[in-house]
């Protein structure tokens, strides 16, 4: 019997769809093809012992995965729940029928319980986009991705959880967010306030003109002048966030995996202070696995680099055409993404290598 669960993968900072077609039929082996990385073909076994320890058992058939588009990586874990519902269903265990419009992902612990994955609010984006009716995922990534509206999110705790659910046996409420009310009430809470700040007329002058032109600045001075201290406090002054801005942040922080458990939308502008230690393509982003670097975070925020002449040259350069573009290309011989990256750029630094000239 072939049966049709979707996933998603994250390119970039958007999503693709992805097929898991799952066949069982007569025979005694396991076949999973379509790209998969190392985590991706390792869920074997992580959906097996769910499934018996769920009241449940891998089918006793020959089992045949596809993941497609065949040509796309497959990485990490979030696989592991499609898969496991797409064998159920083709075993006969769950209605076919009930997988119909609906995204479906997860990583599955030995035990049969969810574990968070990274990037669902992407994903759930483009399933509303497509016209998804539903998304399941796991119970610590519901409420990120229910700020999308008209998609019905469930969160699921376990794996015996999502087979009740389908099979209509143990019902389960969506995850409701009134997005734009919470948003309207956290805009304004920030963990440090400018208005902390007392003194230093000349510098807070320096920095309402800044902000209110969006302009890059390099504050100077000694050692425990306040330069930090001011520049953590900076987005409290900055306009406050948009609606479409929080959500293009929030998807970009999803995707890296810097959302907490339970966050919703992002809702003031961040702040990223990379060391000064920082390695270019962690400040611009790629890698092996394709992650958005320090500017890319601070997208719609601040970048602040402090002890600026520590960083060596070839960070600082590349920088150039970010700040001129705000967007970030990253070409490879196996991707080619963009990220964007449109922030405020502040820098401190001592006068000199001691810190106290001309003071």
């Amino acid at each position: 019997m072939l049966v049709k669960t979707y996933g998603a993968a994250v390119q970039g900072i958007d999503a693709i769809v992805v097929t898991i077609e799952t066949v069982v039929e007569q025979g005694f082996s396991f076949c999973m093809v379509g790209l998969p990385d190392t985590a991706v073909k390792e869920s074997y076994q992580r959906v097996q012992a769910a499934m018996t320890q769920s009241g449940t058992g891998w089918p006793r058939r020959k089992v045949t995965i596809n993941l497609s588009p065949a040509d796309v990586r497959k990485e990490g874990a979030a696989y592991d729940l499609p898969i496991a519902i797409g064998a159920l269903a083709a075993d006969g265990k769950i209605p076919p029928e009930s997988l119909e419009g609906m995204m479906i992902m997860g990583e599955l612990s030995l035990d049969g319980s969810l574990l968070p994955i990274k990037g669902v609010l992407p994903m759930a984006i483009k399933a509303r986009s497509l016209g998804f009716r539903g998304m399941i995922v796991p119970h610590d990534n519901a409420t990120e991705a229910a700020v999308v509206n008209n998609l019905d999110v469930y969160g699921a705790d376990s794996l015996r959880q999502v087979i009740d659910l389908l099979c209509g046996t143990v019902p389960l409420a969506p995850t409701q967010v009134d997005t734009r009310a919470e948003f309207a009430a956290e805009s304004s809470v920030f963990d440090y306030d400018f208005a902390e700040v007392k003194g230093q007329e000349q510098v807070k002058r320096a920095f309402e003109v800044a902000c209110a032109g969006g302009h890059n600045i390099l504050l100077v001075g000694p050692p425990g002048s306040g330069k930090s201290m001011m520049a953590k406090r900076l987005p409290s002054i900055l306009p406050p966030l948009t609606l479409q801005e929080a959500l293009e942040t929030t998807k970009i922080h999803s995707v890296a995996g810097k959302l907490k458990s339970g966050s919703r939308l992002l809702t003031t502008r961040p702040f990223r202070s990379p060391h000064h230690t920082i390695s270019p393509v962690a400040l611009v982003g790629g890698g092996s696995n394709p992650m958005p670097g320090e500017i890319s975070l601070a997208h719609n925020g601040v970048l602040f680099l402090d002890e600026f002449p520590e960083f060596s040259r070839s960070v600082l350069e590349v920088m150039r055409q970010p700040l001129e573009d705000r967007t970030i290309s990253i070409s490879r011989a196996r991707y080619s993404i963009e990220y964007p990256a449109g922030f405020m750029l502040v820098a401190s630094m001592n006068p000199c290598p001691c810190g106290y000239y001309n003071h």
